[in-house]
């Protein structure tokens, strides 16, 4: 348990500390964001693969591929309702610049719910991969969530200065979206531990979660700015360390 407690505050604590550097390097440049993201990209690509997707289908029994292709669907399936509701909350933001009247608060309320939004399956694929009783996957699976949520923490600064948030209320809120992380992990770890018939089914529909995220957002935004080929080797490298670190582990 301790172990987890650990894992949940260093993959929450990453969103922090990319805020930090958000502030610390306001000029870092896309390029540079750009290999950075893709690398998280393929160590989580590595991470949903080798410890969600083949542990759900050794796990699963005689209905294992079954259970984990479904597992994979329900995963990503649930991942695109919430992105239904993720650009209403920044279509109601951007509203919100137009009025004056508490329109601060809202914008802060609504950026931090969309944000929070995204978080929480991913804390729970992080938590969930505790349940297989493999700390090694578990740790790989944590290890590459808290990777992708420090470029994270780092883009969600400017968007919110430029709005007119305080970098004191900025900080908060990037506090706020690593602690919905750390309660994700949680909830994930101990809905596996109350039933280990789950277990097959959550770590597919957190590998279909970590896939989801990996095809629809981070991919396309590594290779929104002409560098394509560099972000696409920056996934390799991250995919095949992760596949080295698992073979050694292993």
């Amino acid at each position: 348990m301790e172990l987890v407690l650990l894992t949940a505050l260093g993959v929450g604590g990453a969103t922090m500390f990319g805020a930090v550097m958000g502030f610390a390097f306001k000029k870092i440049t896309q390029k540079f964001s750009d290999i950075v993201l893709s690398f998280a990209a393929g160590v989580m690509l590595a991470a949903a693969v080798l410890g969600l997707v083949l542990p759900s289908v050794e796990l699963g029994g005689k209905f294992g591929l079954l259970i984990t292709i479904a597992g994979i669907f329900a995963g990503a399936v649930c991942l695109n309702l919430i992105d239904k509701l993720v650009p209403h909350l920044h279509r109601l933001v951007g509203a919100d610049v137009e009025d004056h009247h508490n329109s601060n608060l809202s914008k802060v309320l609504l950026f931090v719910l969309a944000i929070a939004i995204h978080n929480l399956p991913e804390g729970i694929a992080a938590g969930v991969g505790f349940g297989s009783g493999d700390n090694s996957h578990a740790l790989m699976i944590a290890g590459g969530i808290a990777l992708q949520n420090i470029p994270e923490g780092m883009v969600i600064i400017g968007p919110m200065i430029a709005a007119g948030v305080s970098p004191k209320k900025t900080l908060v809120c990037a506090l706020i979206t690593g602690l919905v992380e750390i309660v994700g992990t949680l909830i994930g770890y101990f809905a596996v531990s109350v039933s280990a018939a789950i277990l097959p089914f959550a770590l597919a529909f957190a590998g279909g979660t970590m896939l989801y995220v990996i095809s629809d957002e981070m991919i396309p935004e590594t290779h929104a700015h002409g560098f394509e080929r560099g972000a696409t080797y920056a996934l390799l490298v991250g995919f095949c360390i992760m596949l080295v670190f698992d073979v050694l582990l292993g």
